[in-house]
């Protein structure tokens, strides 16, 4: 691995305890250019940790608070009138940035969430008859809370296609929690320093793209995520009730690029099945759309996922 994340983990590990699966996804989605879902209850550090990536390579870093009385143009900007001029000028909004936090992007309803469609797929944000491009590097790193939550929308199928990987934050270990209350307590958690550069990113980035992937790992990634849509082709006619659709096309290309980075942050130079079936529920779980009948019967995605790796041959 390359002495750029190590040093980027360790500074992220000065007011981050554990949580490594979430530090390891937000890395992924930093090498591979995906934006990057978090879920889980108030309280877990999600907003922390992506504060501290940002830090940690001295971006442009925007917060936004989603809230049920936000607009699309409290986001993305609006034009303003001008009276001396009698003209119209743009004001852009927090979107114009390197690192966009969506912060419980499900606390505002769909209207504003669908106002990051496009600058997430097309990296550009159009007001009134302009269209603005994003400066590069971009990327929408949002945190949502468990639907069941009083005040927490769905986010619309759209909108979550466009996240490369949803991470689900558990809860730390007793042992961990301790930590942080002595953390917390005697005030001890240290300062974050830059320690890489956009340079530095880049030349990390194209080491991650230049890790290989054989044939047959890229026709298991396209076996795993069709079988999402015809399940009764990998003998799993049981899970047809269960899907109302599949996951999209986006899921094979985020999986093909998320692999890679998850084997480089790994140390490896090649992708093996064993990355795939480690990054599956994280690339899948958001675009499988249940039926009401797993609903009633309380089938989750993570659920037919693990089905689906145990039934797609691994080659």
């Amino acid at each position: 691995m390359s002495q750029i994340i190590e040093n980027i983990k360790t500074e992220i590990a000065k007011v981050l305890v554990g949580q490594d699966k979430m530090v390891e996804g937000l890395l992924a989605g930093l090498l591979s250019r995906g934006h990057i879902l978090l879920e889980g209850v108030p309280g877990l550090a999600k907003t922390t940790a992506v504060n501290a990536l940002a830090k940690t390579l001295g971006l442009d870093f925007k917060r936004v608070q989603f809230t049920p009385d936000l607009l699309p143009s409290d986001i993305i900007g609006t034009e303003i009138y001008d009276p001396s001029n009698n003209t119209f000028k743009i004001k852009q909004g927090p979107v114009f940035t390197n690192l966009l936090l969506a912060d419980e992007i499900n606390r505002a309803p769909a209207k504003v969430q669908s106002a990051l469609l496009e600058v997430m797929q097309e990296r550009q944000v159009t007001i009134g008859d302009e269209t603005f491009k994003i400066s590069p590097p971009f990327l929408v790193m949002a945190t949502q809370n468990p639907v069941e939550q009083e005040g927490a929308y769905e986010l619309p199928e759209a909108q979550l296609d466009r996240f490369m990987m949803k991470l689900v934050v558990g809860y730390n270990s007793k042992e961990e929690e301790l930590e942080i209350a002595r953390r917390v307590a005697n005030n001890s958690f240290g300062d974050i320093q830059q320690v890489a550069t956009l340079e530095d990113l880049e030349k990390i980035r194209q080491e991650a793209m230049d890790v290989h992937i054989d044939r047959e790992v890229e026709a298991y990634i396209i076996d795993l995520v069709d079988a999402t849509r015809n399940p009764r082709a990998y003998g799993l006619e049981e899970l047809e009730p269960y899907i109302e659709f599949g996951a999209s096309p986006r899921a094979s290309i985020d999986m093909y690029k998320a692999s890679r980075a998850i084997a480089y942050l790994k140390g490896q130079d090649y992708v093996s099945p064993l990355e795939i079936a480690y990054i599956a529920k994280e690339v899948l779980r958001h675009r499988i759309i249940l039926s009401y009948e797993a609903q009633a019967e309380d089938v989750t995605q993570d659920e037919i996922i693990e089905k689906i790796l145990a039934a797609v041959p691994i080659p």
